[in-house]
């Protein structure tokens, strides 16, 4: 059982219950390695799939919901996110985040943030409290910090490894893991959030595409993405906007998705996406070993899976 944890932002959102389509996504990453053993991250996806589509049901808005989900996803240590992040190469925590509000394309996002809990929370703080649309480094620490965001005290208790990852891979720059989730609620809205720890042993500094509006993020009118893998490859290959901007010119959902994977794939990164359209589509492909994700819909049952082998 998943149980919602407090987070300042969360308590603006609002209760409509106009109609009973909604769908849902999430993703804990598109680094998980073949052969490896991912039983208790998809129960957990699971079970908070399934009170994300209670939430839904019961007329919660887009945005509170993704940021829920992200935010639990960061608070269970099983993903490089969050509680699951590895040091960088100077020794300590950078974390990245960005949320996104469709109808209103409102946006915040977090970069390099070090020693917060929940860094999906300060990007909603940033979008709500400022004019901005991303804080950086000390800056978005300084923000934090002001408005009672929650610190880490202890990162050598904090800090734990996730699921499938092993101290080798910590020595693996290319090792990688995100979380993310998006929505359409049954109003008719949609949402995306996305965070991570970014890749393992990068540079102090380094900002991939995870807290970029565009690139790792994106929600508009039709569509809400969030997207996972080597940042500098999606960056390159456009990203969610690419997908969102071909989508709307009419190509179909899984082809636009598909595009850009196919441009990161040439580029030579590997990547998946989570998206949800307006009329209910959800598309979950990767080109990675693997994709720990989970779905459910008004007309879709409960899926879950981490390999496109599994039955």
């Amino acid at each position: 059982m998943v149980v919602a944890l407090p987070c300042e932002a969360m308590s603006n959102s609002t209760t409509k219950q106009p109609n009973k389509s909604y769908a849902f996504a999430l993703h804990g990453g598109a680094g998980a390695i073949a052969g490896r053993n991912y039983a208790i991250v998809e129960e957990h996806l699971g079970d908070l799939t399934a009170t994300c589509q209670a939430m839904l049901e019961d007329g919660k808005a887009a945005l509170e919901v993704v940021e829920f989900a992200v935010m639990e996803l960061e608070n269970s240590g099983m993903y490089v996110a969050g509680r699951g992040s590895a040091p960088n190469s100077a020794g300590y925590v950078e974390l990245d985040a960005s949320i996104m509000h469709g109808p209103s394309r409102e946006a915040g996002a977090v970069a390099a943030l070090p020693g917060f809990e929940n860094p999906i929370c300060i990007a909603r703080g940033v979008m709500e409290k400022t004019p901005h649309v991303l804080l950086a480094g000390t800056g978005a620490q300084a923000f934090a910090r002001e408005h009672g965001y929650t610190e880490v005290l202890n990162p050598n208790e904090y800090y734990v490894l996730p699921v499938g990852v092993t101290e080798q891979d910590l020595n693996e720059s290319s090792a990688h893991g995100t979380v993310g989730a998006v929505a359409l609620d049954r109003s008719g809205e949609l949402a995306a959030a996305t965070s991570t720890g970014g890749t393992f042993g990068k540079l102090e500094g380094r900002v991939g595409d995870t807290p970029l509006i565009g690139p790792g993020t994106w929600a508009d009118d039709n569509i809400a993405i969030s997207c996972t893998g080597i940042g500098e490859h999606i960056i390159r290959a456009g990203g969610a906007v690419s997908i969102a901007c071909a989508y709307k010119a009419g190509v179909a959902l899984d082809a636009a998705v598909q595009d850009m994977l196919d441009e990161v794939k040439r580029l030579g990164g590997d990547a998946g996406v989570i998206a949800v359209s307006r009329d209910l589509g959800i598309a979950m492909p990767y080109n990675s070993d693997g994709m720990k994700r989970a779905s459910v819909s008004s007309q879709q049952a409960l899926f879950v899976r981490t390999f496109a082998s599994q039955n």
